[in-house]
């Protein structure tokens, strides 16, 4: 009886190879991405339980003020609205208003103020929305200028804001100055009203681990079958 023996081939070493690596390093980055995650959420349940505090001038690192919950006191300025397109509430097309607020101090700042239907477009059938004299919003500090990969241009001439660009915004609404950030205003507890605000909890699914593990698994059952496959058959 001959002993087996491992007999490796070119071509199917050459595909398992970089096939093993990149499954492996999926898994590495799944790992990577959970850890992210875990800090991420871990930084908003620390931060949005804190008590608000007043804006910053200007946000340098967004990474100081992401998530802490900020208190600011001012009148809207309804002549000069924006609506974001493309949002949804609970599987309802709609858009999420973008309202400048003027402080006492003479700040102007851009408060997302939420979701309205579209059946809610116009500010003539939203009349209750158009609040007047000072108000107090508690809200999110948000990143300005930020949008995905596949999210087109804005497109200030029709009308149509996909994304915040406050100094865009600004010019279109002929606003001379503008903080470089905005506030997603935080809706309040009990029935819902227009417009919707943010949610003060977040939900966000760390299943990251379970997707490396996936990952790992091919990398190992791709090994396994490699080696079985080099291994030619006994010989009696």
């Amino acid at each position: 009886m001959s002993r087996r023996k491992f007999r490796p081939t070119l071509w199917p070493t050459l595909f398992t190879i970089p096939a093993l690596l990149i499954l492996v390093s999926l898994g590495s980055w799944q790992l990577h991405r959970m850890q992210w995650k875990s800090e991420l959420i871990k930084t908003f349940d620390e931060r949005i339980s804190e008590n608000p505090i007043s804006p910053p001038l200007e946000v340098e690192n967004i990474d100081e003020w992401r998530f802490k919950r900020i208190s600011i006191e001012g009148v809207f300025l309804h002549d000069k609205e924006l609506l974001m397109t493309g949002k949804t509430f609970e599987g309802t097309a709609g858009f999420h208003v973008i309202t400048p607020i003027k402080t006492e101090e003479g700040r102007i700042i851009m408060i997302n103020r939420g979701w309205i239907p579209e059946t809610s477009r116009s500010q003539k059938k939203r009349p209750d929305t158009l609040y007047n004299g000072l108000l107090h919003i508690v809200g999110i500090i948000r990143e300005d200028k930020k949008k995905g990969y596949f999210v087109p241009e804005n497109e200030p001439k029709n009308e149509v804001w996909l994304y915040v660009n406050t100094r865009q915004m600004a010019m279109h609404r002929n606003i001379k100055q503008v903080a470089n950030f905005y506030i997603d205003a935080i809706r309040k507890p009990g029935p819902y009203t227009l417009p919707i605000g943010a949610s003060a909890k977040i939900n966000v699914r760390n299943e990251h681990l379970q997707y490396a593990i996936t990952w790992f698994l091919l990398a190992l059952s791709l090994l396994i079958i490699y080696v079985i496959y080099h291994y030619p058959a006994k010989k009696e």
